[in-house]
This record gives structure tokens, sequence and C-alpha cells, in this order.
């Protein structure tokens, strides 16, 4: 098995360690945490960043000071990255989970100098809390620590198979990309994730490669470089 990304960020939406059942539903986080595993024994060196959006979502916040709902959002991502580093410990990968506020009690401080020697003693890292500011989104985070981390690229485990043109839920027309380039993501307003992570994508030259999370062999294929989605670059 050949590698063409061997460090990589993935970010994963926080809906994915929720249920109808809980919050954060504790076969949900096992089945996040063997796709990471997945990685993990391929070789890849893994960076995690996962919204938080099954608790609190600052931008869904209605009339709350966004400031105030962002730190909400920002603990929930924490409760998130502690959960993801229990499944990772009980599926037995070696996990550091990093925030980018001060929570030591819980978890250890962020600095790029510690993430880069935690993911080069091969150990996965969960980023928690953002960026640790207010009206950054986590996908904004993920673009920056992808950078931080000198990622490969940046992998966005969604629950649709790619970027298309509409929303194909709503619009059995639309049509699914295999590639785009930043500026065209940006020109023809796709979701393919807010304009802050693809414009920082752009300024570092960090590819994005958006796929399904329900194919459990996306992961490791799209490490490979198979088309396994839309792979966003220059």
């Amino acid at each position: 098995m050949e590698l063409k990304y061997k460090r990589i960020l993935l970010k994963m939406s926080g809906e994915v360690l929720g249920s109808d059942k809980a919050p954060v539903d504790s076969a949900k986080v096992a089945e996040a945490a063997k796709h990471i595993k997945t990685l993990y024994d391929a070789g890849v060196q893994v960076g995690v960043v996962c919204g938080g959006g099954n608790i609190m979502r600052g931008r869904d916040s209605g009339t709350m000071d966004r400031n105030r709902a962002d730190a909400i959002g920002m603990l929930a991502t924490a409760i998130n990255a502690l959960s993801l580093e229990q499944g990772l410990i009980d599926a037995g990968v070696p996990v550091r989970v990093l925030s980018a506020v001060d929570i030591e009690l819980f978890m250890d401080t962020y600095s790029a100098r510690l993430a880069n020697s935690a993911l080069d003693n091969g150990e996965v890292v969960v980023f928690a809390c953002g960026s640790g500011l207010p009206f950054f989104s986590t996908d904004t985070a993920a673009a920056l620590r992808a950078a931080q981390i000198h990622a490969d690229a940046l992998l966005l485990a969604k629950n649709i198979d790619g970027v298309y043109s509409a929303d194909p839920k709503k619009d059995p027309s639309a049509v699914k990309y295999d590639t785009l380039t930043y500026d065209e993501v940006v020109e023809k307003q796709l979701r393919a994730t807010d304009l802050t992570a693809i414009t920082l994508c752009r300024d570092t030259d960090m590819r994005i490669v958006v796929f399904s999370m329900e194919d459990d062999s996306a992961f490791v294929r799209a490490c490979m470089g198979e088309n396994v989605g839309t792979v966003i670059t220059k």
C-alpha cells in the first residue's frame, strides 16, 4: 500500500458522535474511533478536529451573544475530544488531546511544537476547542491545524460523498464535482466548507479531500490518492 498523504488532518462533524439516544453516543464514538484506527494501522499520521454540533454550535444559538455562544461551542468540542480520546484508547490507538484554550485539568494546552512532536512519535492528535477564538468555525480551525502540522491534505469526512452543485437531497439534478479549485468553490458559492477555511487552504496550498464517512474504505483510499469524492486544489 503506497500512501500519497502520509500526514493528514481529519475533520469530522460533531454529529457523527451523537444519536437520538444521546448527544454523545458510545457506539457512535467507537465507530468514529474505528475509522481513525484504520488510518493509523495503514501508517498515516493523523490529526483530528471534531465539531461540536451534536451538543452546541455557536452560529445556531439564536439571540445569545456570539462570544458566549462560541465559548459554549468550544467546550462542546472539548467534550467530544475527550470522548474520542476514550474511544481511541479502547481501540488500542495512542492518542493525545490538545486544547486551544487552557483547561489543563482535562487535557494539555495546544502548541504546534507539542502537536508535531506527538505526531512524530506515532500518536493520533485530537485538537479541541477549535482555534480558541469566537467567530471562527471548526472547519477553519481544521484548516489552521492542517497548516501548522504540515499536513499533506485536509480530509473532510461528510455525510455526503463529495461536493455538489446543489444539495442532492433537495435537487435531483445536482451534479457532483470530482475536482474543483479553491476559486471555483468561492465563485460558485459551493458549500464544501466555510469561506474562511477555503481561503486559508488556498493561501497555504492545502489540498482538501471531501468524501463520505459512510464508506469505511474511503478513509485509507483517500490517503492513497484515489478519487473517493471531491478534491479541491489550486
